[in-house]
């Protein structure tokens, strides 16, 4: 069976390349490997996210880059926003080992917390913002479980930002958000690319 990046352990050759890309306005180097996401470049669904995420009134407390390939959510968060903390889960083995080089690299080894998780099984606390790229080929129910687990891991008034393609399910991925947060809103759409984010409010609040 041919692995692909949602693969805890990938066993495949390593193949490493590096690759510098401008992120939120700061030039990152990034060293990627075979086995994991996109190993390439940057993929456009992950920039587009980024160029639009929405980082105003967002309460205090940490990000959560979840399904953080190799890191360049996360990075690029930490450099751009000095006075938070972020926090990358991951399944992939080899993509946890990269990410923590990546953050030392480029200099936010103290601002990034790299955690191996199976979705937010080893994720813990609260934050003011999560980021998910979904890993689409794990499965639709990877995918469900990302965004409606959500809400019990964001503090109030923080948000769920995701980027799907409409033809890869952001249609359905739009619903549930709705269904889950109660609001849902479309921030952007790009060559294809939904932008879609949702905010959590406590019971009382609603």
């Amino acid at each position: 069976m041919t692995e692909h990046y949602y693969t805890k352990e990938p066993s495949g050759q390593h193949d490493e390349h590096s690759l510098t890309f401008r992120l939120l306005n700061h030039e990152l180097t990034f060293v990627t490997d075979a086995g994991v996401f996109s190993k390439h470049t940057i993929d456009y669904g992950t920039r587009t996210m980024l160029e639009n995420f929405r980082f105003t009134d967002l309460p205090q407390g940490p990000f959560l880059d979840l399904g953080a390939g190799y890191g360049p959510v996360a990075i690029a968060l930490a450099k751009a926003f000095p006075d938070r903390q972020v926090v990358a889960a991951e399944i992939n083995e080899r993509a946890v080992n990269l990410i923590k080089r990546n953050a030392k690299e480029n200099d936010v080894s103290q601002q990034v917390t790299v955690v191996q998780s199976d979705c937010y099984e080893h994720v813990q606390g609260r934050f003011a913002a999560i980021l998910v790229n979904p890993p689409v080929r794990a499965g639709k129910q990877v995918v469900q479980t990302m965004l409606s687990h959500a809400p019990n891991h964001l503090e109030t008034g923080g948000t769920l930002t995701v980027v799907l393609q409409k033809k890869q399910g952001a249609p359905s991925a739009k619903q549930l958000m709705k269904d889950v947060f109660g609001n849902v809103t479309v921030i952007a759409k790009d060559k294809g690319y939904y932008i879609m984010e949702s905010r959590y409010h406590d019971r009382v609040d609603a």
